[in-house]
């Protein structure tokens, strides 16, 4: 999971998903009505190692805490996952981040990578972008590009106002965060 992917995923949660195995697995549980069974044939293994998780007699291999975490993440609040999404293609977003930024642009003005630290917010069409990207399985770079367009086009030339002939490369992003 990218940087993006992450940014996305922290700002659609209200509450953050349970962070010890048993509590995974309880939550998990509950989808299944409580049977070890179907908890255990979902995750492809025997009832047995799933009630060993839940009492905390033994650990998962890294393979199958991380089948247990994605499926956390998947199921969890649902709901308000929606709702924060319908907002964000709504209404926009805010992006906080801090990367280096290549740029071309007319003669006579330099192309050098710059940093930068950046709060801007973002129209819903730069959402509607990255969440469709994110959906159709985009890379980590693939977004970084979509982002780079969105602040090209409300940060950088302001809504067609200025720097006409400009393009801008998102070359290495040090941190984002992304308020819904």
């Amino acid at each position: 999971m990218g940087e993006i992917d992450e940014g996305l995923e922290r700002a659609e949660r209200t509450r953050p998903i349970p962070q010890s195995l048993p509590a995974r697995l309880r939550f998990l549980l509950k989808g299944f009505k409580g049977s070890t069974k179907r908890l255990a044939a979902d995750l492809g293994v025997s009832q047995r190692t799933v009630q060993r998780w839940l009492k905390g007699q033994s650990v998962p291999k890294p393979a199958a805490a991380r089948t247990i975490e994605a499926r956390v993440r998947a199921k969890w609040q649902p709901r308000v996952r929606r709702r924060v999404r319908r907002e964000a293609e709504r209404s926009g977003f805010m992006l906080h981040l801090s990367a280096t930024f290549g740029y071309s642009s007319a003669a006579g003005s330099t192309d050098d990578p710059r940093p930068r630290t950046i709060t801007q917010r973002m129209p819903g069409d730069v959402a509607q972008r990255l969440y469709a990207a994110r959906d159709a399985g985009a890379t980590q770079a693939q977004q970084e590009q979509i982002l780079a367009d969105g602040l090209r086009d409300h940060y950088f030339r302001d809504n067609g106002h200025r720097a006409t002939g400009l393009d801008v490369e998102l070359n290495d992003l040090a941190w984002m965060d992304l308020e819904l």
